[in-house]
């Protein structure tokens, strides 16, 4: 695993399954500051990844872009160089985000300890259940190890990372980031429809998530399967109405379509709803 900048944009849309236009979004809003390479090409780090995809998942989850930011800022000195520390997992409750950290609770802002919720985490965040002595809870903290274990092995041999993203979601089916993750590389491989077969099988077991129907989206898009595409953002859409990209792509695909009125609509929603994000 490399622990230099060395993921270009492009690895990043590869490894995280984010558009690039989400990308650049984040880096503009400030989630993290990539430096650049001997072309003047933007590298981003191991740590820049966890920080973007946590970003991603917070913007779900409406939280602003200035109280990421700052919780943000406040976790940088605490992630690892490599692969992320076994039960790490960043949320949302309410307007505030807080890190799970094995069997501590605790504010990302201010690092108070919290003892207990006064709410559900919100959905879209990056989220882990506890992790107990259970069969249950043995095959949750199996599964984290083979997802780290992907990670690690996806620079160097995908069939081993294909293979323990499988075991990862054998033995814990509502895993959605390995779902995530495996169906991006399936894609970049070229497997998109592997891709749209493995996101439904997560739409089966873990309920429908915007993500899912959102990479899905992706997925048939690359196909140019682009009617389905555009049924998979609306799905998205009709989960989370507050998903901006899900709006930008649907936009570009209904332009492309001939229909300038709907994505008119769609464009117009996504500016509203970046600007919003970044009050």
């Amino acid at each position: 695993m490399p622990d230099e900048a060395s993921y270009t944009v492009r690895g990043v849309e590869q490894v995280l399954g984010l558009p690039r236009a989400t990308v650049m979004a984040l880096v503009a809003a400030g989630f993290v500051a990539p430096s650049r390479g001997a072309r003047n090409e933007l590298r981003f780090r191991f740590q820049d990844l966890v920080l973007m995809r946590t970003a991603q998942s917070l913007r779900i989850a409406h939280l602003s872009t200035r109280s990421i930011v700052r919780a943000l800022d406040a976790l940088r000195g605490e992630l690892p160089a490599e692969l992320p520390i076994s039960g790490l997992r960043i949320l949302a409750v309410g307007d505030a985000v807080a890190v799970r950290d094995g069997d501590s609770l605790w504010e990302a802002e201010t690092g108070q300890l919290l003892l207990s919720f006064d709410r559900e985490p919100s959905s879209g965040a990056v989220l882990v259940e506890s992790l107990d002595g259970s069969t249950d809870g043995r095959a949750k903290k199996e599964a984290l190890t083979q997802f780290d274990r992907a990670i690690a092995l996806e620079a160097t041999d995908d069939h081993a990372a294909e293979a323990s993203y499988r075991e990862a979601i054998r033995l814990d089916p509502c895993f959605e980031d390995a779902y995530l993750n495996l169906g991006a590389m399936l894609c970049e491989a070229g497997r998109c429809k592997d891709a749209v077969v493995l996101y439904d099988q997560a739409t089966r077991h873990c309920g429908e998530s915007p993500l899912v129907h959102f990479n899905r989206g992706i997925a048939l898009e690359d196909r140019g399967q682009i009617s389905h595409a555009i049924e998979a953002y609306g799905r998205a859409l009709q989960l989370d109405p507050a998903f901006a990209d899900a709006h930008y792509n649907s936009a570009v695909l209904m332009e492309r379509s001939g229909d300038a009125q709907a994505a008119l609509r769609h464009f117009s929603a996504y500016r509203r709803l970046s600007r919003s994000q970044d009050g």
